[in-house]
C-alpha cells in the first residue's frame, strides 16, 4: 500500500451524501502514516463527470491506473478508512496527479 495507489473501496454503509458503494479511490496517505496507522486516507474517484465540481482533479484511463473510463479524483470528499474497507489495488495515479492532490490539502483544511 503506497501513496497514489488506487484500490477498489468499500464506501458502505454510508449515510447522507457520502459517497456509495465499491468505487475506486486513490490512497492520499503518507509513507509515515500508512506504515503507522490502521486508517488509510482516500479520495473517491468517479467516472460520472458530468458533475464536476471546480476543485475536482481530471483523471484519464490509461494502463497505469488501469480504470474502465474517464473520471474525476473527488478531493473534497477525503475519508478515512480501516484498511479492512481497501479490497484490491488497481492501479496508480500518475505524479503530476499526485501533485494536484496535494496542492489541494492545505487548502481543503485551511492551512
Amino acid at each position: 500500500m503506497n501513496q497514489g495507489d488506487i484500490y477498489i473501496t468499500d464506501f458502505e454503509p454510508s449515510v447522507g451524501h457520502e459517497y456509495k458503494k465499491e468505487r475506486p479511490a486513490v490512497i492520499v496517505s503518507g509513507p509515515t502514516a500508512i506504515s503507522s496507522s490502521p486508517l488509510i486516507t482516500v479520495m473517491p474517484i468517479t467516472s460520472n463527470i458530468k458533475n464536476r465540481r471546480p476543485e475536482d482533479i481530471s483523471i484519464d484511463k490509461d494502463s497505469m491506473n488501469k480504470l474502465h473510463k474517464d473520471s474525476i479524483i473527488r478531493v473534497a470528499d477525503i475519508h478515512s478508512f480501516d484498511r479492512k474497507r481497501l479490497k484490491a489495488r488497481i492501479g496508480v495515479i500518475e505524479d503530476n496527479i499526485m501533485t494536484k492532490i496535494k496542492a489541494y490539502i492545505p487548502k481543503h483544511f485551511d492551512l
